[in-house]
């Protein structure tokens, strides 16, 4: 990017930067002609579009083979996590149709990798890669055998006999003939001494309750552009929309951890795509729907199928040839046109990979180019092109010109490269910046404490998980991307694999605006930080009532405390004070103006400045107090060395104490940084067993939390979290009703999607239910 954009000439950079919509075309024109005459653009698309054969997210053979060795070995000397990793880089670059030994390449890699994770205890996990196996060749006896071994740990007996008959069939040697038989009389005993088939499936997925659409929400325009609100009023928790994405694209950092097309935690026995080397799947399913090809069987299935009875016949048809009819076939494949080897989709930027693939769709779906705006049209969505910082601008019509010209080879006469097709890419990628949704998935971070022999958790390690949202992908949901932000938003986005589920997170009136956060929200930043934020991402100034009225958070967020010990009021920087200062007092409720007393006057902003007291108008020292903040701080960011190494000393704990009592005499009682401190303060505790410290700190943090963000807010279910594993670990019964009051929490949020999405939910109600029945 940085070389192309070198060999612009600083008055075409000026005309670009100063472009509108109007004059985008010319724009594109421009620059399009002057790269078209560099050497050094072409070297680039040919680097980006490289043939499959020389390419380096192409199919290696040899590459393959390498990885496949180095698994052997490991797997020899019983190192089965590292010889996992080897066997699962082979089949990322093992062509399918590349043979070692007479037999498919892919196909031994599976069985391997099926003996790696059946040595692991993941019995489901290797018999996946055992039926991966035989959907390319049906008569590979060590896979039929140890998917006999694997439905045997599990208790299939059932189908672990007709395994290893079927593998006893198309063994060649005499001694693994015997093996097979030996394994199979010990077996047939089992089977007939517990009679039972147990069913195991593996499912990646939440479960699918079917719960309706609480309301039709209406379109409406206002000072915001578009957006959704309610004709009639609407509870809490509502469900009030589930979309598919229009387009998808996984973020660059979770391509090794997570599938690519659902976006969930890629299992041990992920799935490679059968022609490239970048895309992993949780499942073959994932894989199909992506745009894959399915594994294909090797013609040997009429041998193995001679000798064998009519239901042994039907087992391996039913193992070997898989049904996907169920599968969504009326979307466009999504990865299609990124097979083959090429290296833009792993080189490029995710929004531009995501454009990629609308465009493909566009295409897919018969659109054409011959009008400037089609796409445009078709997508429907809002747009800041003008508002664009100038270099933005350049940035994006460049990277328009690159893909156009790499979808070129793949679309060679549906996608012409000119300035009309670049015009209306550079609105997508303006579309996609102002629209797309980041898909996030909650990652815990610390496991359920030990259990005693009692079965409660231990009162050394209780469960004090932290809790944190990870983008993992990027999306255009077309309807969704018409809820405006709020940074007191009233809905709550959540995600089930790809789809979108929005709930109300409170009542709604009718007429009112529904509005979810694009990310900041209050108690999070202060206001002018978020609307920094927004302007910046997502170019446009905020006027939510976050961020048009004076809010207690806002107030108290960053602020001093007042040097009059008897006064409660809060004193601010210039910045705060002069952003505050434009919000709107007048509109203020009754109601609104008593919440706000005991932390200013009502026209305090008129009457203080500055450092001063906005209750009482007293003076402090901003700087000195900073320097006082920071001095203490030293002390928070040893401790939080310590936590995280599961090391803390009396004396560093000692220190942070002594700096806490200076963070209250100089922060606001509500300042986020004491709510921090306290809860250093409480995973310290946590770690020396003094639980009952660790809980006052913990209910210190949340009374500060709720202020910040309400008392129902999902941060405060988090703290929650961990305040009721405490409680329950020294056996205090308000455990109990913490336990409650965050269950509440999560499921206004998410609904009956709650339990399965977050697990410590049942543990943590099992741990209720244990602990009443002890007392009662």
């Amino acid at each position: 990017m940085e070389k192309l954009k070198s060999l612009v000439p600083k008055n075409l950079e000026q005309t670009v930067g100063s472009s509108t919509v109007d004059d985008l075309p010319s724009s594109c024109s421009f620059l399009l002609r002057l790269f078209q005459q560099s050497q050094l653009f072409f070297q680039l698309i040919g680097d980006l579009t490289m043939d499959p054969e020389n390419a380096l997210c192409g199919k290696k053979k040899d590459a393959a083979l390498e990885l496949k060795r180095q698994g052997n070995q490991c797997f020899l000397k019983g190192d089965y996590a590292t010889a996992l990793v080897y066997y699962s880089q082979a089949l990322q670059v093992a062509p399918m149709n590349a043979v070692d030994m007479d037999k498919n390449l892919v196909a031994t890699l599976y069985v391997n990798r099926a003996s790696v994770l059946l040595k692991m205890d993941l019995q489901l996990e290797c018999l996946r890669d055992c039926n991966r196996t035989l959907q390319i060749s049906s008569n590979y006896a060590k896979a039929w055998y140890r998917r006999g071994k694997a439905n045997a740990s599990m208790g299939n007996f059932h189908d672990a006999i007709r395994d290893f008959q079927i593998s006893k069939n198309v063994e060649v040697s005499f001694n693994g003939k015997k093996q097979v038989d030996d394994e199979l009389k010990i077996i047939q005993r089992q089977y007939k001494r517990s009679n039972t088939v147990q069913e195991h499936s593996n499912n990646n997925k939440l479960d699918d309750f079917d719960e309706p659409i609480q309301v039709k929400l209406h379109v409406t325009t206002s000072n915001k552009g578009r957006g959704m609100v309610s004709p009639i009023e609407i509870p809490p928790s509502s469900l009030v929309h589930v979309e598919e994405p229009y387009a998808l694209v996984i973020l660059k950092h979770c391509r090794e951890t997570h599938c690519h097309y659902c976006l969930n935690e890629l299992p041990a026995d992920k799935v490679p795509c059968p022609s490239c080397s970048i895309p992993l799947y949780c499942s073959q399913r994932c894989q199909i729907q992506a745009g894959g090809r399915m594994l294909q069987n090797v013609p040997d299935n009429k041998e193995i199928l001679k000798d064998l009875s009519d239901d042994l016949r039907k087992y391996v048809q039913e193992i070997t040839s898989p049904s996907f009819a169920d599968l969504r076939t009326d979307d466009v494949p999504e990865h299609k046109h990124e097979c083959d080897g090429v290296h833009w989709p792993a080189i490029l930027p995710s929004e531009i990979v995501l454009a990629g693939r609308i465009l493909a769709k566009f295409v897919g779906q018969g659109g054409v180019f011959a009008d400037a705006s089609n796409l445009v049209d078709m997508l429907n969505l809002s747009h800041h092109f003008s508002e664009m910082h100038a270099d933005s601008k350049l940035e994006c019509i460049i990277y328009s010109i690159i893909l156009s010209s790499c979808l070129k080879q793949f679309f060679p006469s549906q996608l012409p490269v000119n300035e009309n097709t670049i015009s209306q890419i550079v609105i997508l990628i303006s579309q996609i910046r102002t629209n797309s949704i980041s898909i996030v998935r909650m990652k815990s971070f610390d496991a359920p404490g030990s259990r005693d022999q009692s079965g409660r958790l231990s009162s050394v390690a209780p469960f004090t998980c932290n809790m944190e949202q990870v983008r993992v992908g990027q999306a255009i949901y077309t309807t969704g991307s018409l809820f405006n932000h709020s940074c007191k938003p009233n809905i709550h986005a959540y995600f089930n694999s790809r789809t979108l589920f929005i709930r109300t997170t409170a009542s709604v009136t009718v007429g009112c605006p529904l509005e979810l956060s694009y990310g900041p929200q209050v108690g999070q930043l202060d206001c002018k930080d978020r609307l920094k934020l927004l302007e910046d991402e997502y170019s446009f100034k905020c006027q939510c009532s976050g961020c048009s009225l004076v809010h207690i958070s806002d107030l108290v967020l960053d602020a001093f405390c007042c040097i009059n010990p008897s006064c409660f009021g809060v004193v601010l920087d210039r910045s705060i004070f002069n952003c505050e200062n434009k919000k709107t007092k007048d509109s203020l409720t009754v109601d609104e103006q008593s919440r706000l007393e005991p932390f200013m006057l009502t026209d305090s902003f008129l009457h203080a400045g500055p450092s001063h007291c906005l209750k009482c108008g007293s003076y402090r020292n901003i700087k000195s107090s900073c320097s006082t903040v920071d001095e203490a701080w030293i002390h928070f960011t040893r401790l939080q060395q310590e936590i995280n190494s599961n090391r803390v000393s009396e004396t560093t704990v000692s220190d942070a104490l002594r700096a806490l009592c200076s963070l209250k005499s100089t922060l606001h009682a509500y300042n986020k940084r004491i709510a921090e401190a306290e809860d250093n303060l409480s995973q310290a505790f946590c770690l020396l067993g003094k639980l009952e410290l660790a809980a006052d700190h913990c209910k210190a943090s949340i009374r500060i939390l709720e202020k910040l963000y309400g008392e129902n807010h999902i941060a405060i279910g988090n703290e929650l979290l961990k305040l009721s594993s405490i409680l329950l670990s020294v056996g205090d019964c308000n455990g109990v009703e913490c336990i409650k009051r965050l269950s509440e929490i999560f499921r206004c949020h998410y609904g009956w999607h709650a339990n399965t999405m977050f697990p410590f939910l049942n543990i943590l109600e099992e741990e209720t239910h244990k602990f009443v029945s002890t007392d009662v």
